[in-house]
């Protein structure tokens, strides 16, 4: 790491920067200092710079096989059994399942990012093109959209590219979102507050967004065979929710490439519900903090259980 400064008007601005190879590509941080500050000031500001700098690095990178740290062979094997014993394969839905399926996904993927749809509205909305006049236009547009991403996953070949991502954002976004299909573009930064403006996330920086998805799809190239699609599925939602890579809308795209992974994988979709909101959040967290796959993988066995509830 090194000190640039610069003269602005008489006045010296100093940062601490850094550069380092990712994915055959360099990239430079750099953290602001300060102005005109004296030698003892910088000297504490860039010890605390550098740290910040490292932290930054080392939280968006692919960790190569998170799975080899946090879960155990054991484990692995175990997750593939509950998979055979549970019967879960994708060719027992029904067209009316999936119908189903969708309509309940599509409600709760958009009521967890704020939608005030409800679910006979949703339906309403899918089903017969009856638009309540009271809701946003947007509400209405989402509901749309992420019932024909749904349909357009069980389509596709396409496991997981740069280019199925954007598709499924712009389908998703196609009528209410000018950037629909659009990655962040470099200086454009995201911040995921709570109600309160307590911090909960930060994407990953604009100019690595790229980088990032290609080392995660290299990843799901690397493992497809060897997970199981549980597992697998988890990884990449975590990873892609970790670096964030459009303005909005990332967690309905993560969650309907989610359900892409476990459809490749001979495996049904799942639905994230409403009413585990706060756990959701919690798996996320724990990936995000402790590089805790776990958590994700024991919710997403319990909405499994209540799949049958949604398409009986």
């Amino acid at each position: 790491m090194y000190i640039e400064k610069r003269n602005y008007y008489g006045k010296t601005r100093y940062w601490l920067a850094h550069s380092f190879r990712e994915d055959g590509k360099i990239h430079k941080v750099r953290k602001l200092l300060g102005t005109d500050l004296s030698a003892e000031v910088l000297e504490d500001r860039k010890e605390k710079a550098e740290k910040l700098i490292l932290d930054e690095i080392n939280k968006y990178k692919i960790i190569k096989d998170p799975l080899h740290d946090k879960i155990s062979k054991k484990e692995i094997e175990f997750i593939k059994r509950l998979e055979i014993e549970a019967n879960l394969k994708v060719i027992h839905l029904s067209e009316t399942d999936w119908k189903k399926f969708s309509e309940v996904f599509s409600y709760n993927t958009n009521a967890i990012e704020g939608s005030e749809l409800t679910l006979k509205e949703t339906e309403n909305v899918i089903e017969k093109g009856i638009w309540p006049v009271e809701k946003s236009k947007q509400d209405i547009a989402e509901a749309l959209g992420v019932d024909e991403a749904t349909g357009f996953i069980r389509k596709t070949k396409d496991h997981i590219s740069l280019d199925l991502i954007k598709e499924i954002h712009k389908i998703v976004f196609k009528n209410s979102k000018d950037f629909a299909g659009e990655f962040r573009k470099n200086g454009e930064e995201v911040v995921v507050r709570t109600g309160t403006g307590v911090i909960v996330h930060e994407g990953a920086p604009s100019t690595r967004v790229v980088t990032l998805l290609g080392e995660l799809v290299r990843w799901y190239n690397k493992y497809n065979s060897e997970y199981p699609g549980i597992l697998l599925a988890a990884v990449v939602h975590n990873q892609f929710e970790n670096i964030h890579p459009f303005a909005d809308g990332n967690g309905r795209v993560g969650r309907i490439l989610l359900n892409n992974i476990l459809l490749k994988s001979g495996l049904p979709p799942l639905n994230i519900d409403l009413k585990n909101q706060r756990d959701y959040y919690a798996t996320l967290q724990a990936y995000e903090n402790e590089g805790n796959i776990r958590p994700t993988i024991e919710l997403m066995l319990k909405e499994y259980k209540d799949l049958k509830k949604i398409i009986k």
